[in-house]
């Protein structure tokens, strides 16, 4: 007598490939439904109301308003120059390494730390001396530049 080629391990095997064959069609069928392919145009748009809000609505247009071209600002804002009396300011040298030659202003209108290098003294300073600075955007931020103590009267 003949034994039958197919075992209980291959019978087993070829069911769990055909389950997984149909799960993979039915995910892939979903997936189909589910996709916004095909749809039309009005559908996928969306509108964005005055308060910044999208919907599905588009904007009610007896409530549009104008606006002047002029008055729209692309970029940072443009700065008008300081005053040459606001350009000198007034500090307290917090600290100053003589012989690295830097340090850092307290500035007493800001309460800002500014930094100084011993290129921009007119003459020594140490710390806690009275000075009087001019403020200028250095690479890393504020630099004191044409830096002179403060005359006692």
């Amino acid at each position: 007598m003949a034994r039958s080629q197919e075992t209980v391990g291959k019978k087993e095997k070829e069911k769990k490939k055909a389950k997984q064959r149909l799960d993979k069609q039915e995910r892939k069928e979903e997936r189909k439904r589910e996709s916004g392919k095909g749809k039309s145009l009005e559908d996928m748009m969306a509108y964005i109301d005055e308060n910044g809000n999208i919907s599905s609505t588009p904007p009610d247009p007896s409530r549009k308003r104008e606006i002047n071209v002029e008055d729209i600002q692309l970029g940072p804002g443009r700065q008008l120059p300081e005053e040459p009396a606001e350009l000198i300011r007034r500090g307290v040298v917090k600290f100053f390494n003589e012989s690295k030659g830097y340090g850092f202003i307290i500035d007493q209108q800001t309460q800002d730390s500014v930094f100084v290098h011993i290129n921009q003294l007119t003459e020594l300073i140490k710390e806690k001396d009275k000075v009087t600075f001019e403020v200028e955007r250095g690479q890393k931020g504020p630099s004191a530049v044409n830096v002179k103590k403060e005359v006692k009267s």
